[in-house]
């Protein structure tokens, strides 16, 4: 895609930190902290999808949360649309938050079960004062939108399937004309063939509405599909970022490297599955130096040590001590330049 511009960068993050105070005692004093996520910085465009990997646990969640200002940042700052977020009180943040939506991951959860479609769908618009007209006219646009009939206004959440539900929620946060969502593990409690439909209704109103999204997912066929970009989550830190294709067909990370591993793929050779030893630590007391060390099959001395640079090349940036070489150099010039997701529509 090129290096981006000023005005087509939507939303910048530089340096967020979301850490959770750790209190012990009758005193409540604070001990520690759990580094949700620690010292993020990314970039999305105007347009653009930037899907979010990794595992869970790593921080993806809290990110988008503290984004939408529904977790307060410890440090760092984000600018939407040139707005500094983290700078607003809740006045100023009231008209923003029009333009920043999410989709969660369970939509019955998320849904209010006493409430009919039409009551789901028109409460924030009138809360806004967005309402012209009726609340069933703007409810059925809506509908139609996400390819559902005006037949559902009445019926209630536990009516419907999940992909139905979910529809309804993408619904609902379209009901405000966002520029950005938020898709937290959108489709990862649906079917597969109901994933595909969901996806590809998002794909179409990112065309449609001129759309942008920050899309979480440990699913990375899915992610490859909808994504023009990639940014890998580890203990609370972006190790990767680059073109979707790039960045899976050529991972430079380690941590990459064994996601991508995990994954079928009909028709290719399938690399040699990665295992990576022992679990996930605790964001509460990450390990000094690069945080993936304790599990790396390449870990040198230094990476027990030393928090890895940014390694930039093209449009590709990794945290890697590896990545100095000229070998991985080679391999990230190699996958600068790749179209954007496909347009052509996701088999169901």
């Amino acid at each position: 895609m090129g290096e981006a511009t000023a005005n087509e960068i939507l939303l910048r993050i530089e340096g967020m930190r979301t850490w959770f105070p750790i209190k012990r005692g009758v005193l409540a004093r604070t001990v520690g902290h759990v580094k949700a996520v620690d010292d993020v910085s990314l970039e999305i465009r105007r347009g653009e999808t930037l899907g979010l990997v990794g595992e869970s646990g790593c921080g993806k969640t809290t990110l988008g949360r503290t984004l939408l200002r529904l977790e307060e940042p410890t440090a760092g700052s984000a600018w939407f649309d040139g707005n500094e977020l983290f700078a607003l009180d809740e006045r100023q943040m009231r008209p923003l938050r029009r333009r920043l939506q999410m989709v969660f991951q369970d939509p019955y959860a998320s849904l209010n079960p006493r409430m009919t479609v039409l009551d789901i769908l028109t409460e924030a618009m009138a809360f806004h004062r967005l309402l012209r007209g009726s609340r069933e006219e703007a409810a059925v646009q809506l509908l139609g939108e996400v390819g559902m009939d005006a037949g559902t206004l009445h019926r209630y959440p536990h009516e419907f399937s999940g992909g139905q539900r979910q529809r309804i929620s993408i619904a609902r946060a379209l009901s405000l004309s966002p520029e950005f969502l938020v898709c937290d593990e959108a489709v990862s409690a649906l079917d597969v063939s109901v994933q595909a439909q969901v996806i590809n209704l998002l794909m179409d109103l990112r065309e449609a509405r001129g759309l942008s999204y920050l899309f979480i997912s440990h699913d990375l066929s899915v992610v490859r599909h909808i994504s023009h970009r990639v940014a890998v989550m580890y203990l609370g830190r972006i190790v990767e970022t680059g073109p979707a294709e790039a960045v899976i067909d050529q991972p430079l990370h380690p941590y990459t490297q064994a996601l991508v591993s995990a994954i079928p793929t009909p028709g290719r050779e399938r690399p040699k599955r990665i295992v990576l030893s022992g679990e996930l630590p605790s964001p509460a007391n990450p390990p000094a130096g690069c945080p993936f060390h304790t599990r790396c099959p390449e870990a040198m001395e230094v990476c027990r040590k030393q928090f890895p640079a940014l390694h930039r090349q093209g449009e590709r940036t990794v945290h890697c001590h590896l990545c100095l070489s000229s070998q991985a150099s080679s391999v990230a010039t190699a996958g600068n330049s790749v179209p954007g997701p496909a347009k052509n529509v996701m088999k169901t």
